[in-house]
């Protein structure tokens, strides 16, 4: 099958790698503008770009999709990636973490008669966390179960109908870092088979979403990564667990923002000592014992500015020695 690729990150040349190597012809690929990173700030192209360049596959950039952009230069790159879109043969689009929306008249191009529309691979149970960052709320909200969404897309905000739906458990160790490598490789054989059944002229069955138990998957921001030590252990473990890679959960101490990049609860009995909220109340042999608002939590990896991560017993032991009691607190 000939296919469009819209998609940005890592998590989307995955996908069209397999694609490519299950035998389908990827005619173009959408992906968003270079940016810059890095202490240089230099530009850097997007995982999909790097892999359809190696494979000359055509590349657009576009800022917008939308033609009707107030920008003129924005309206421009619309105009020429909806004819281009309109100009080549494909059957099928398929749409993974993108990060522009589909207006309309580019799904009615994908819809025309002898093709087969847009689909899109969506990290969760739909309708449980439609939107930007359904991996990283299912952990924070302490879900143990989620999977892969193949959608028909339609105009809506991940409101299309199924057609191909397959689970994995959450573990209690999870973190948003683990939980994406194993959806990435989920994602991408789920697509391919879903692009092998209409290869095959096998029906694809649209199943429409169930109209209760919708949930949002806000952007993660930045303001977010705070720990509040008042909170239960249960759910810091799940913050620090769910803000790894991105953005992190900090806190200070001594004047030091402190970062945190992986936890768990320890087993009942595990330590008898008890604290005030964010307080250092010893150690264990791979971590590091702090009071929560309600129970304790064991702190597994951590890192101080401009060092590396590392175990939290070797990251924490030199500020505790420096202080007879070490407490985390808030930015004032």
């Amino acid at each position: 099958m000939k296919i469009v690729f819209a998609g940005t990150p890592e998590f989307a040349a995955q996908a069209m790698r397999a694609i490519d190597d299950a035998g389908h012809e990827i005619v173009l690929a959408l992906t968003q503008p270079d940016r810059r990173a890095g202490r240089g700030m230099h530009l850097h192209a997007s995982p999909v770009k790097e892999f359809a360049l190696g494979k000359n596959i055509p590349v657009l950039q576009p800022e917008t999709l939308n033609r009707n952009s107030s920008d003129p230069q924005k309206q421009a790159q619309a105009k020429e990636a909806h004819a281009h879109l309109s100009a080549i043969d494909f059957d099928a689009m398929v749409v993974v973490a993108y990060g522009l929306i589909l207006p309309q008249d580019v799904l009615d191009i994908t819809q025309q008669p002898g093709r087969y529309g847009s689909f899109n691979i969506h990290a969760s149970l739909l309708p449980r966390w439609r939107g930007a960052a359904p991996i990283q709320r299912a952990i924070e909200s302490g879900d143990t179960k989620s999977g892969v969404c193949i959608m028909q897309m339609d105009a809506g905000l991940d409101t299309g109908d199924t057609v191909l739906t397959k689970e994995l458990d959450i573990t209690p160790e999870e973190t948003s870092s683990s939980l994406h490598h194993r959806f990435a490789e989920l994602g991408a054989q789920s697509i391919v088979d879903t692009l092998n059944c209409l290869q095959l002229g096998k029906g694809l069955v649209r199943t429409p979403q169930a109209m209760n138990g919708v949930t949002y998957a806000e952007k993660i921001l930045k303001s977010e990564a705070e720990i509040d030590w008042n909170l239960s252990a249960q759910e810091i473990d799940r913050r620090i667990r769910a803000f790894n890679p991105f953005p992190g959960a900090t806190s200070n101490a001594q004047e030091l923002e402190m970062k945190f990049w992986n936890s768990r609860i320890p087993k009942a009995g595990a330590f008898s000592k008890a604290g005030k909220p964010g307080e250092l109340l010893g150690f264990s042999e791979k971590g590091a014992y702090i009071q929560c608002g309600q129970g304790l939590i064991e702190i597994l990896e951590m890192q101080r500015p401009g060092g590396k991560k590392m175990a939290a017993t070797l990251c924490l032991q030199t500020l505790a020695c420096c202080e007879q009691v070490l407490r985390f607190h808030k930015k004032e």
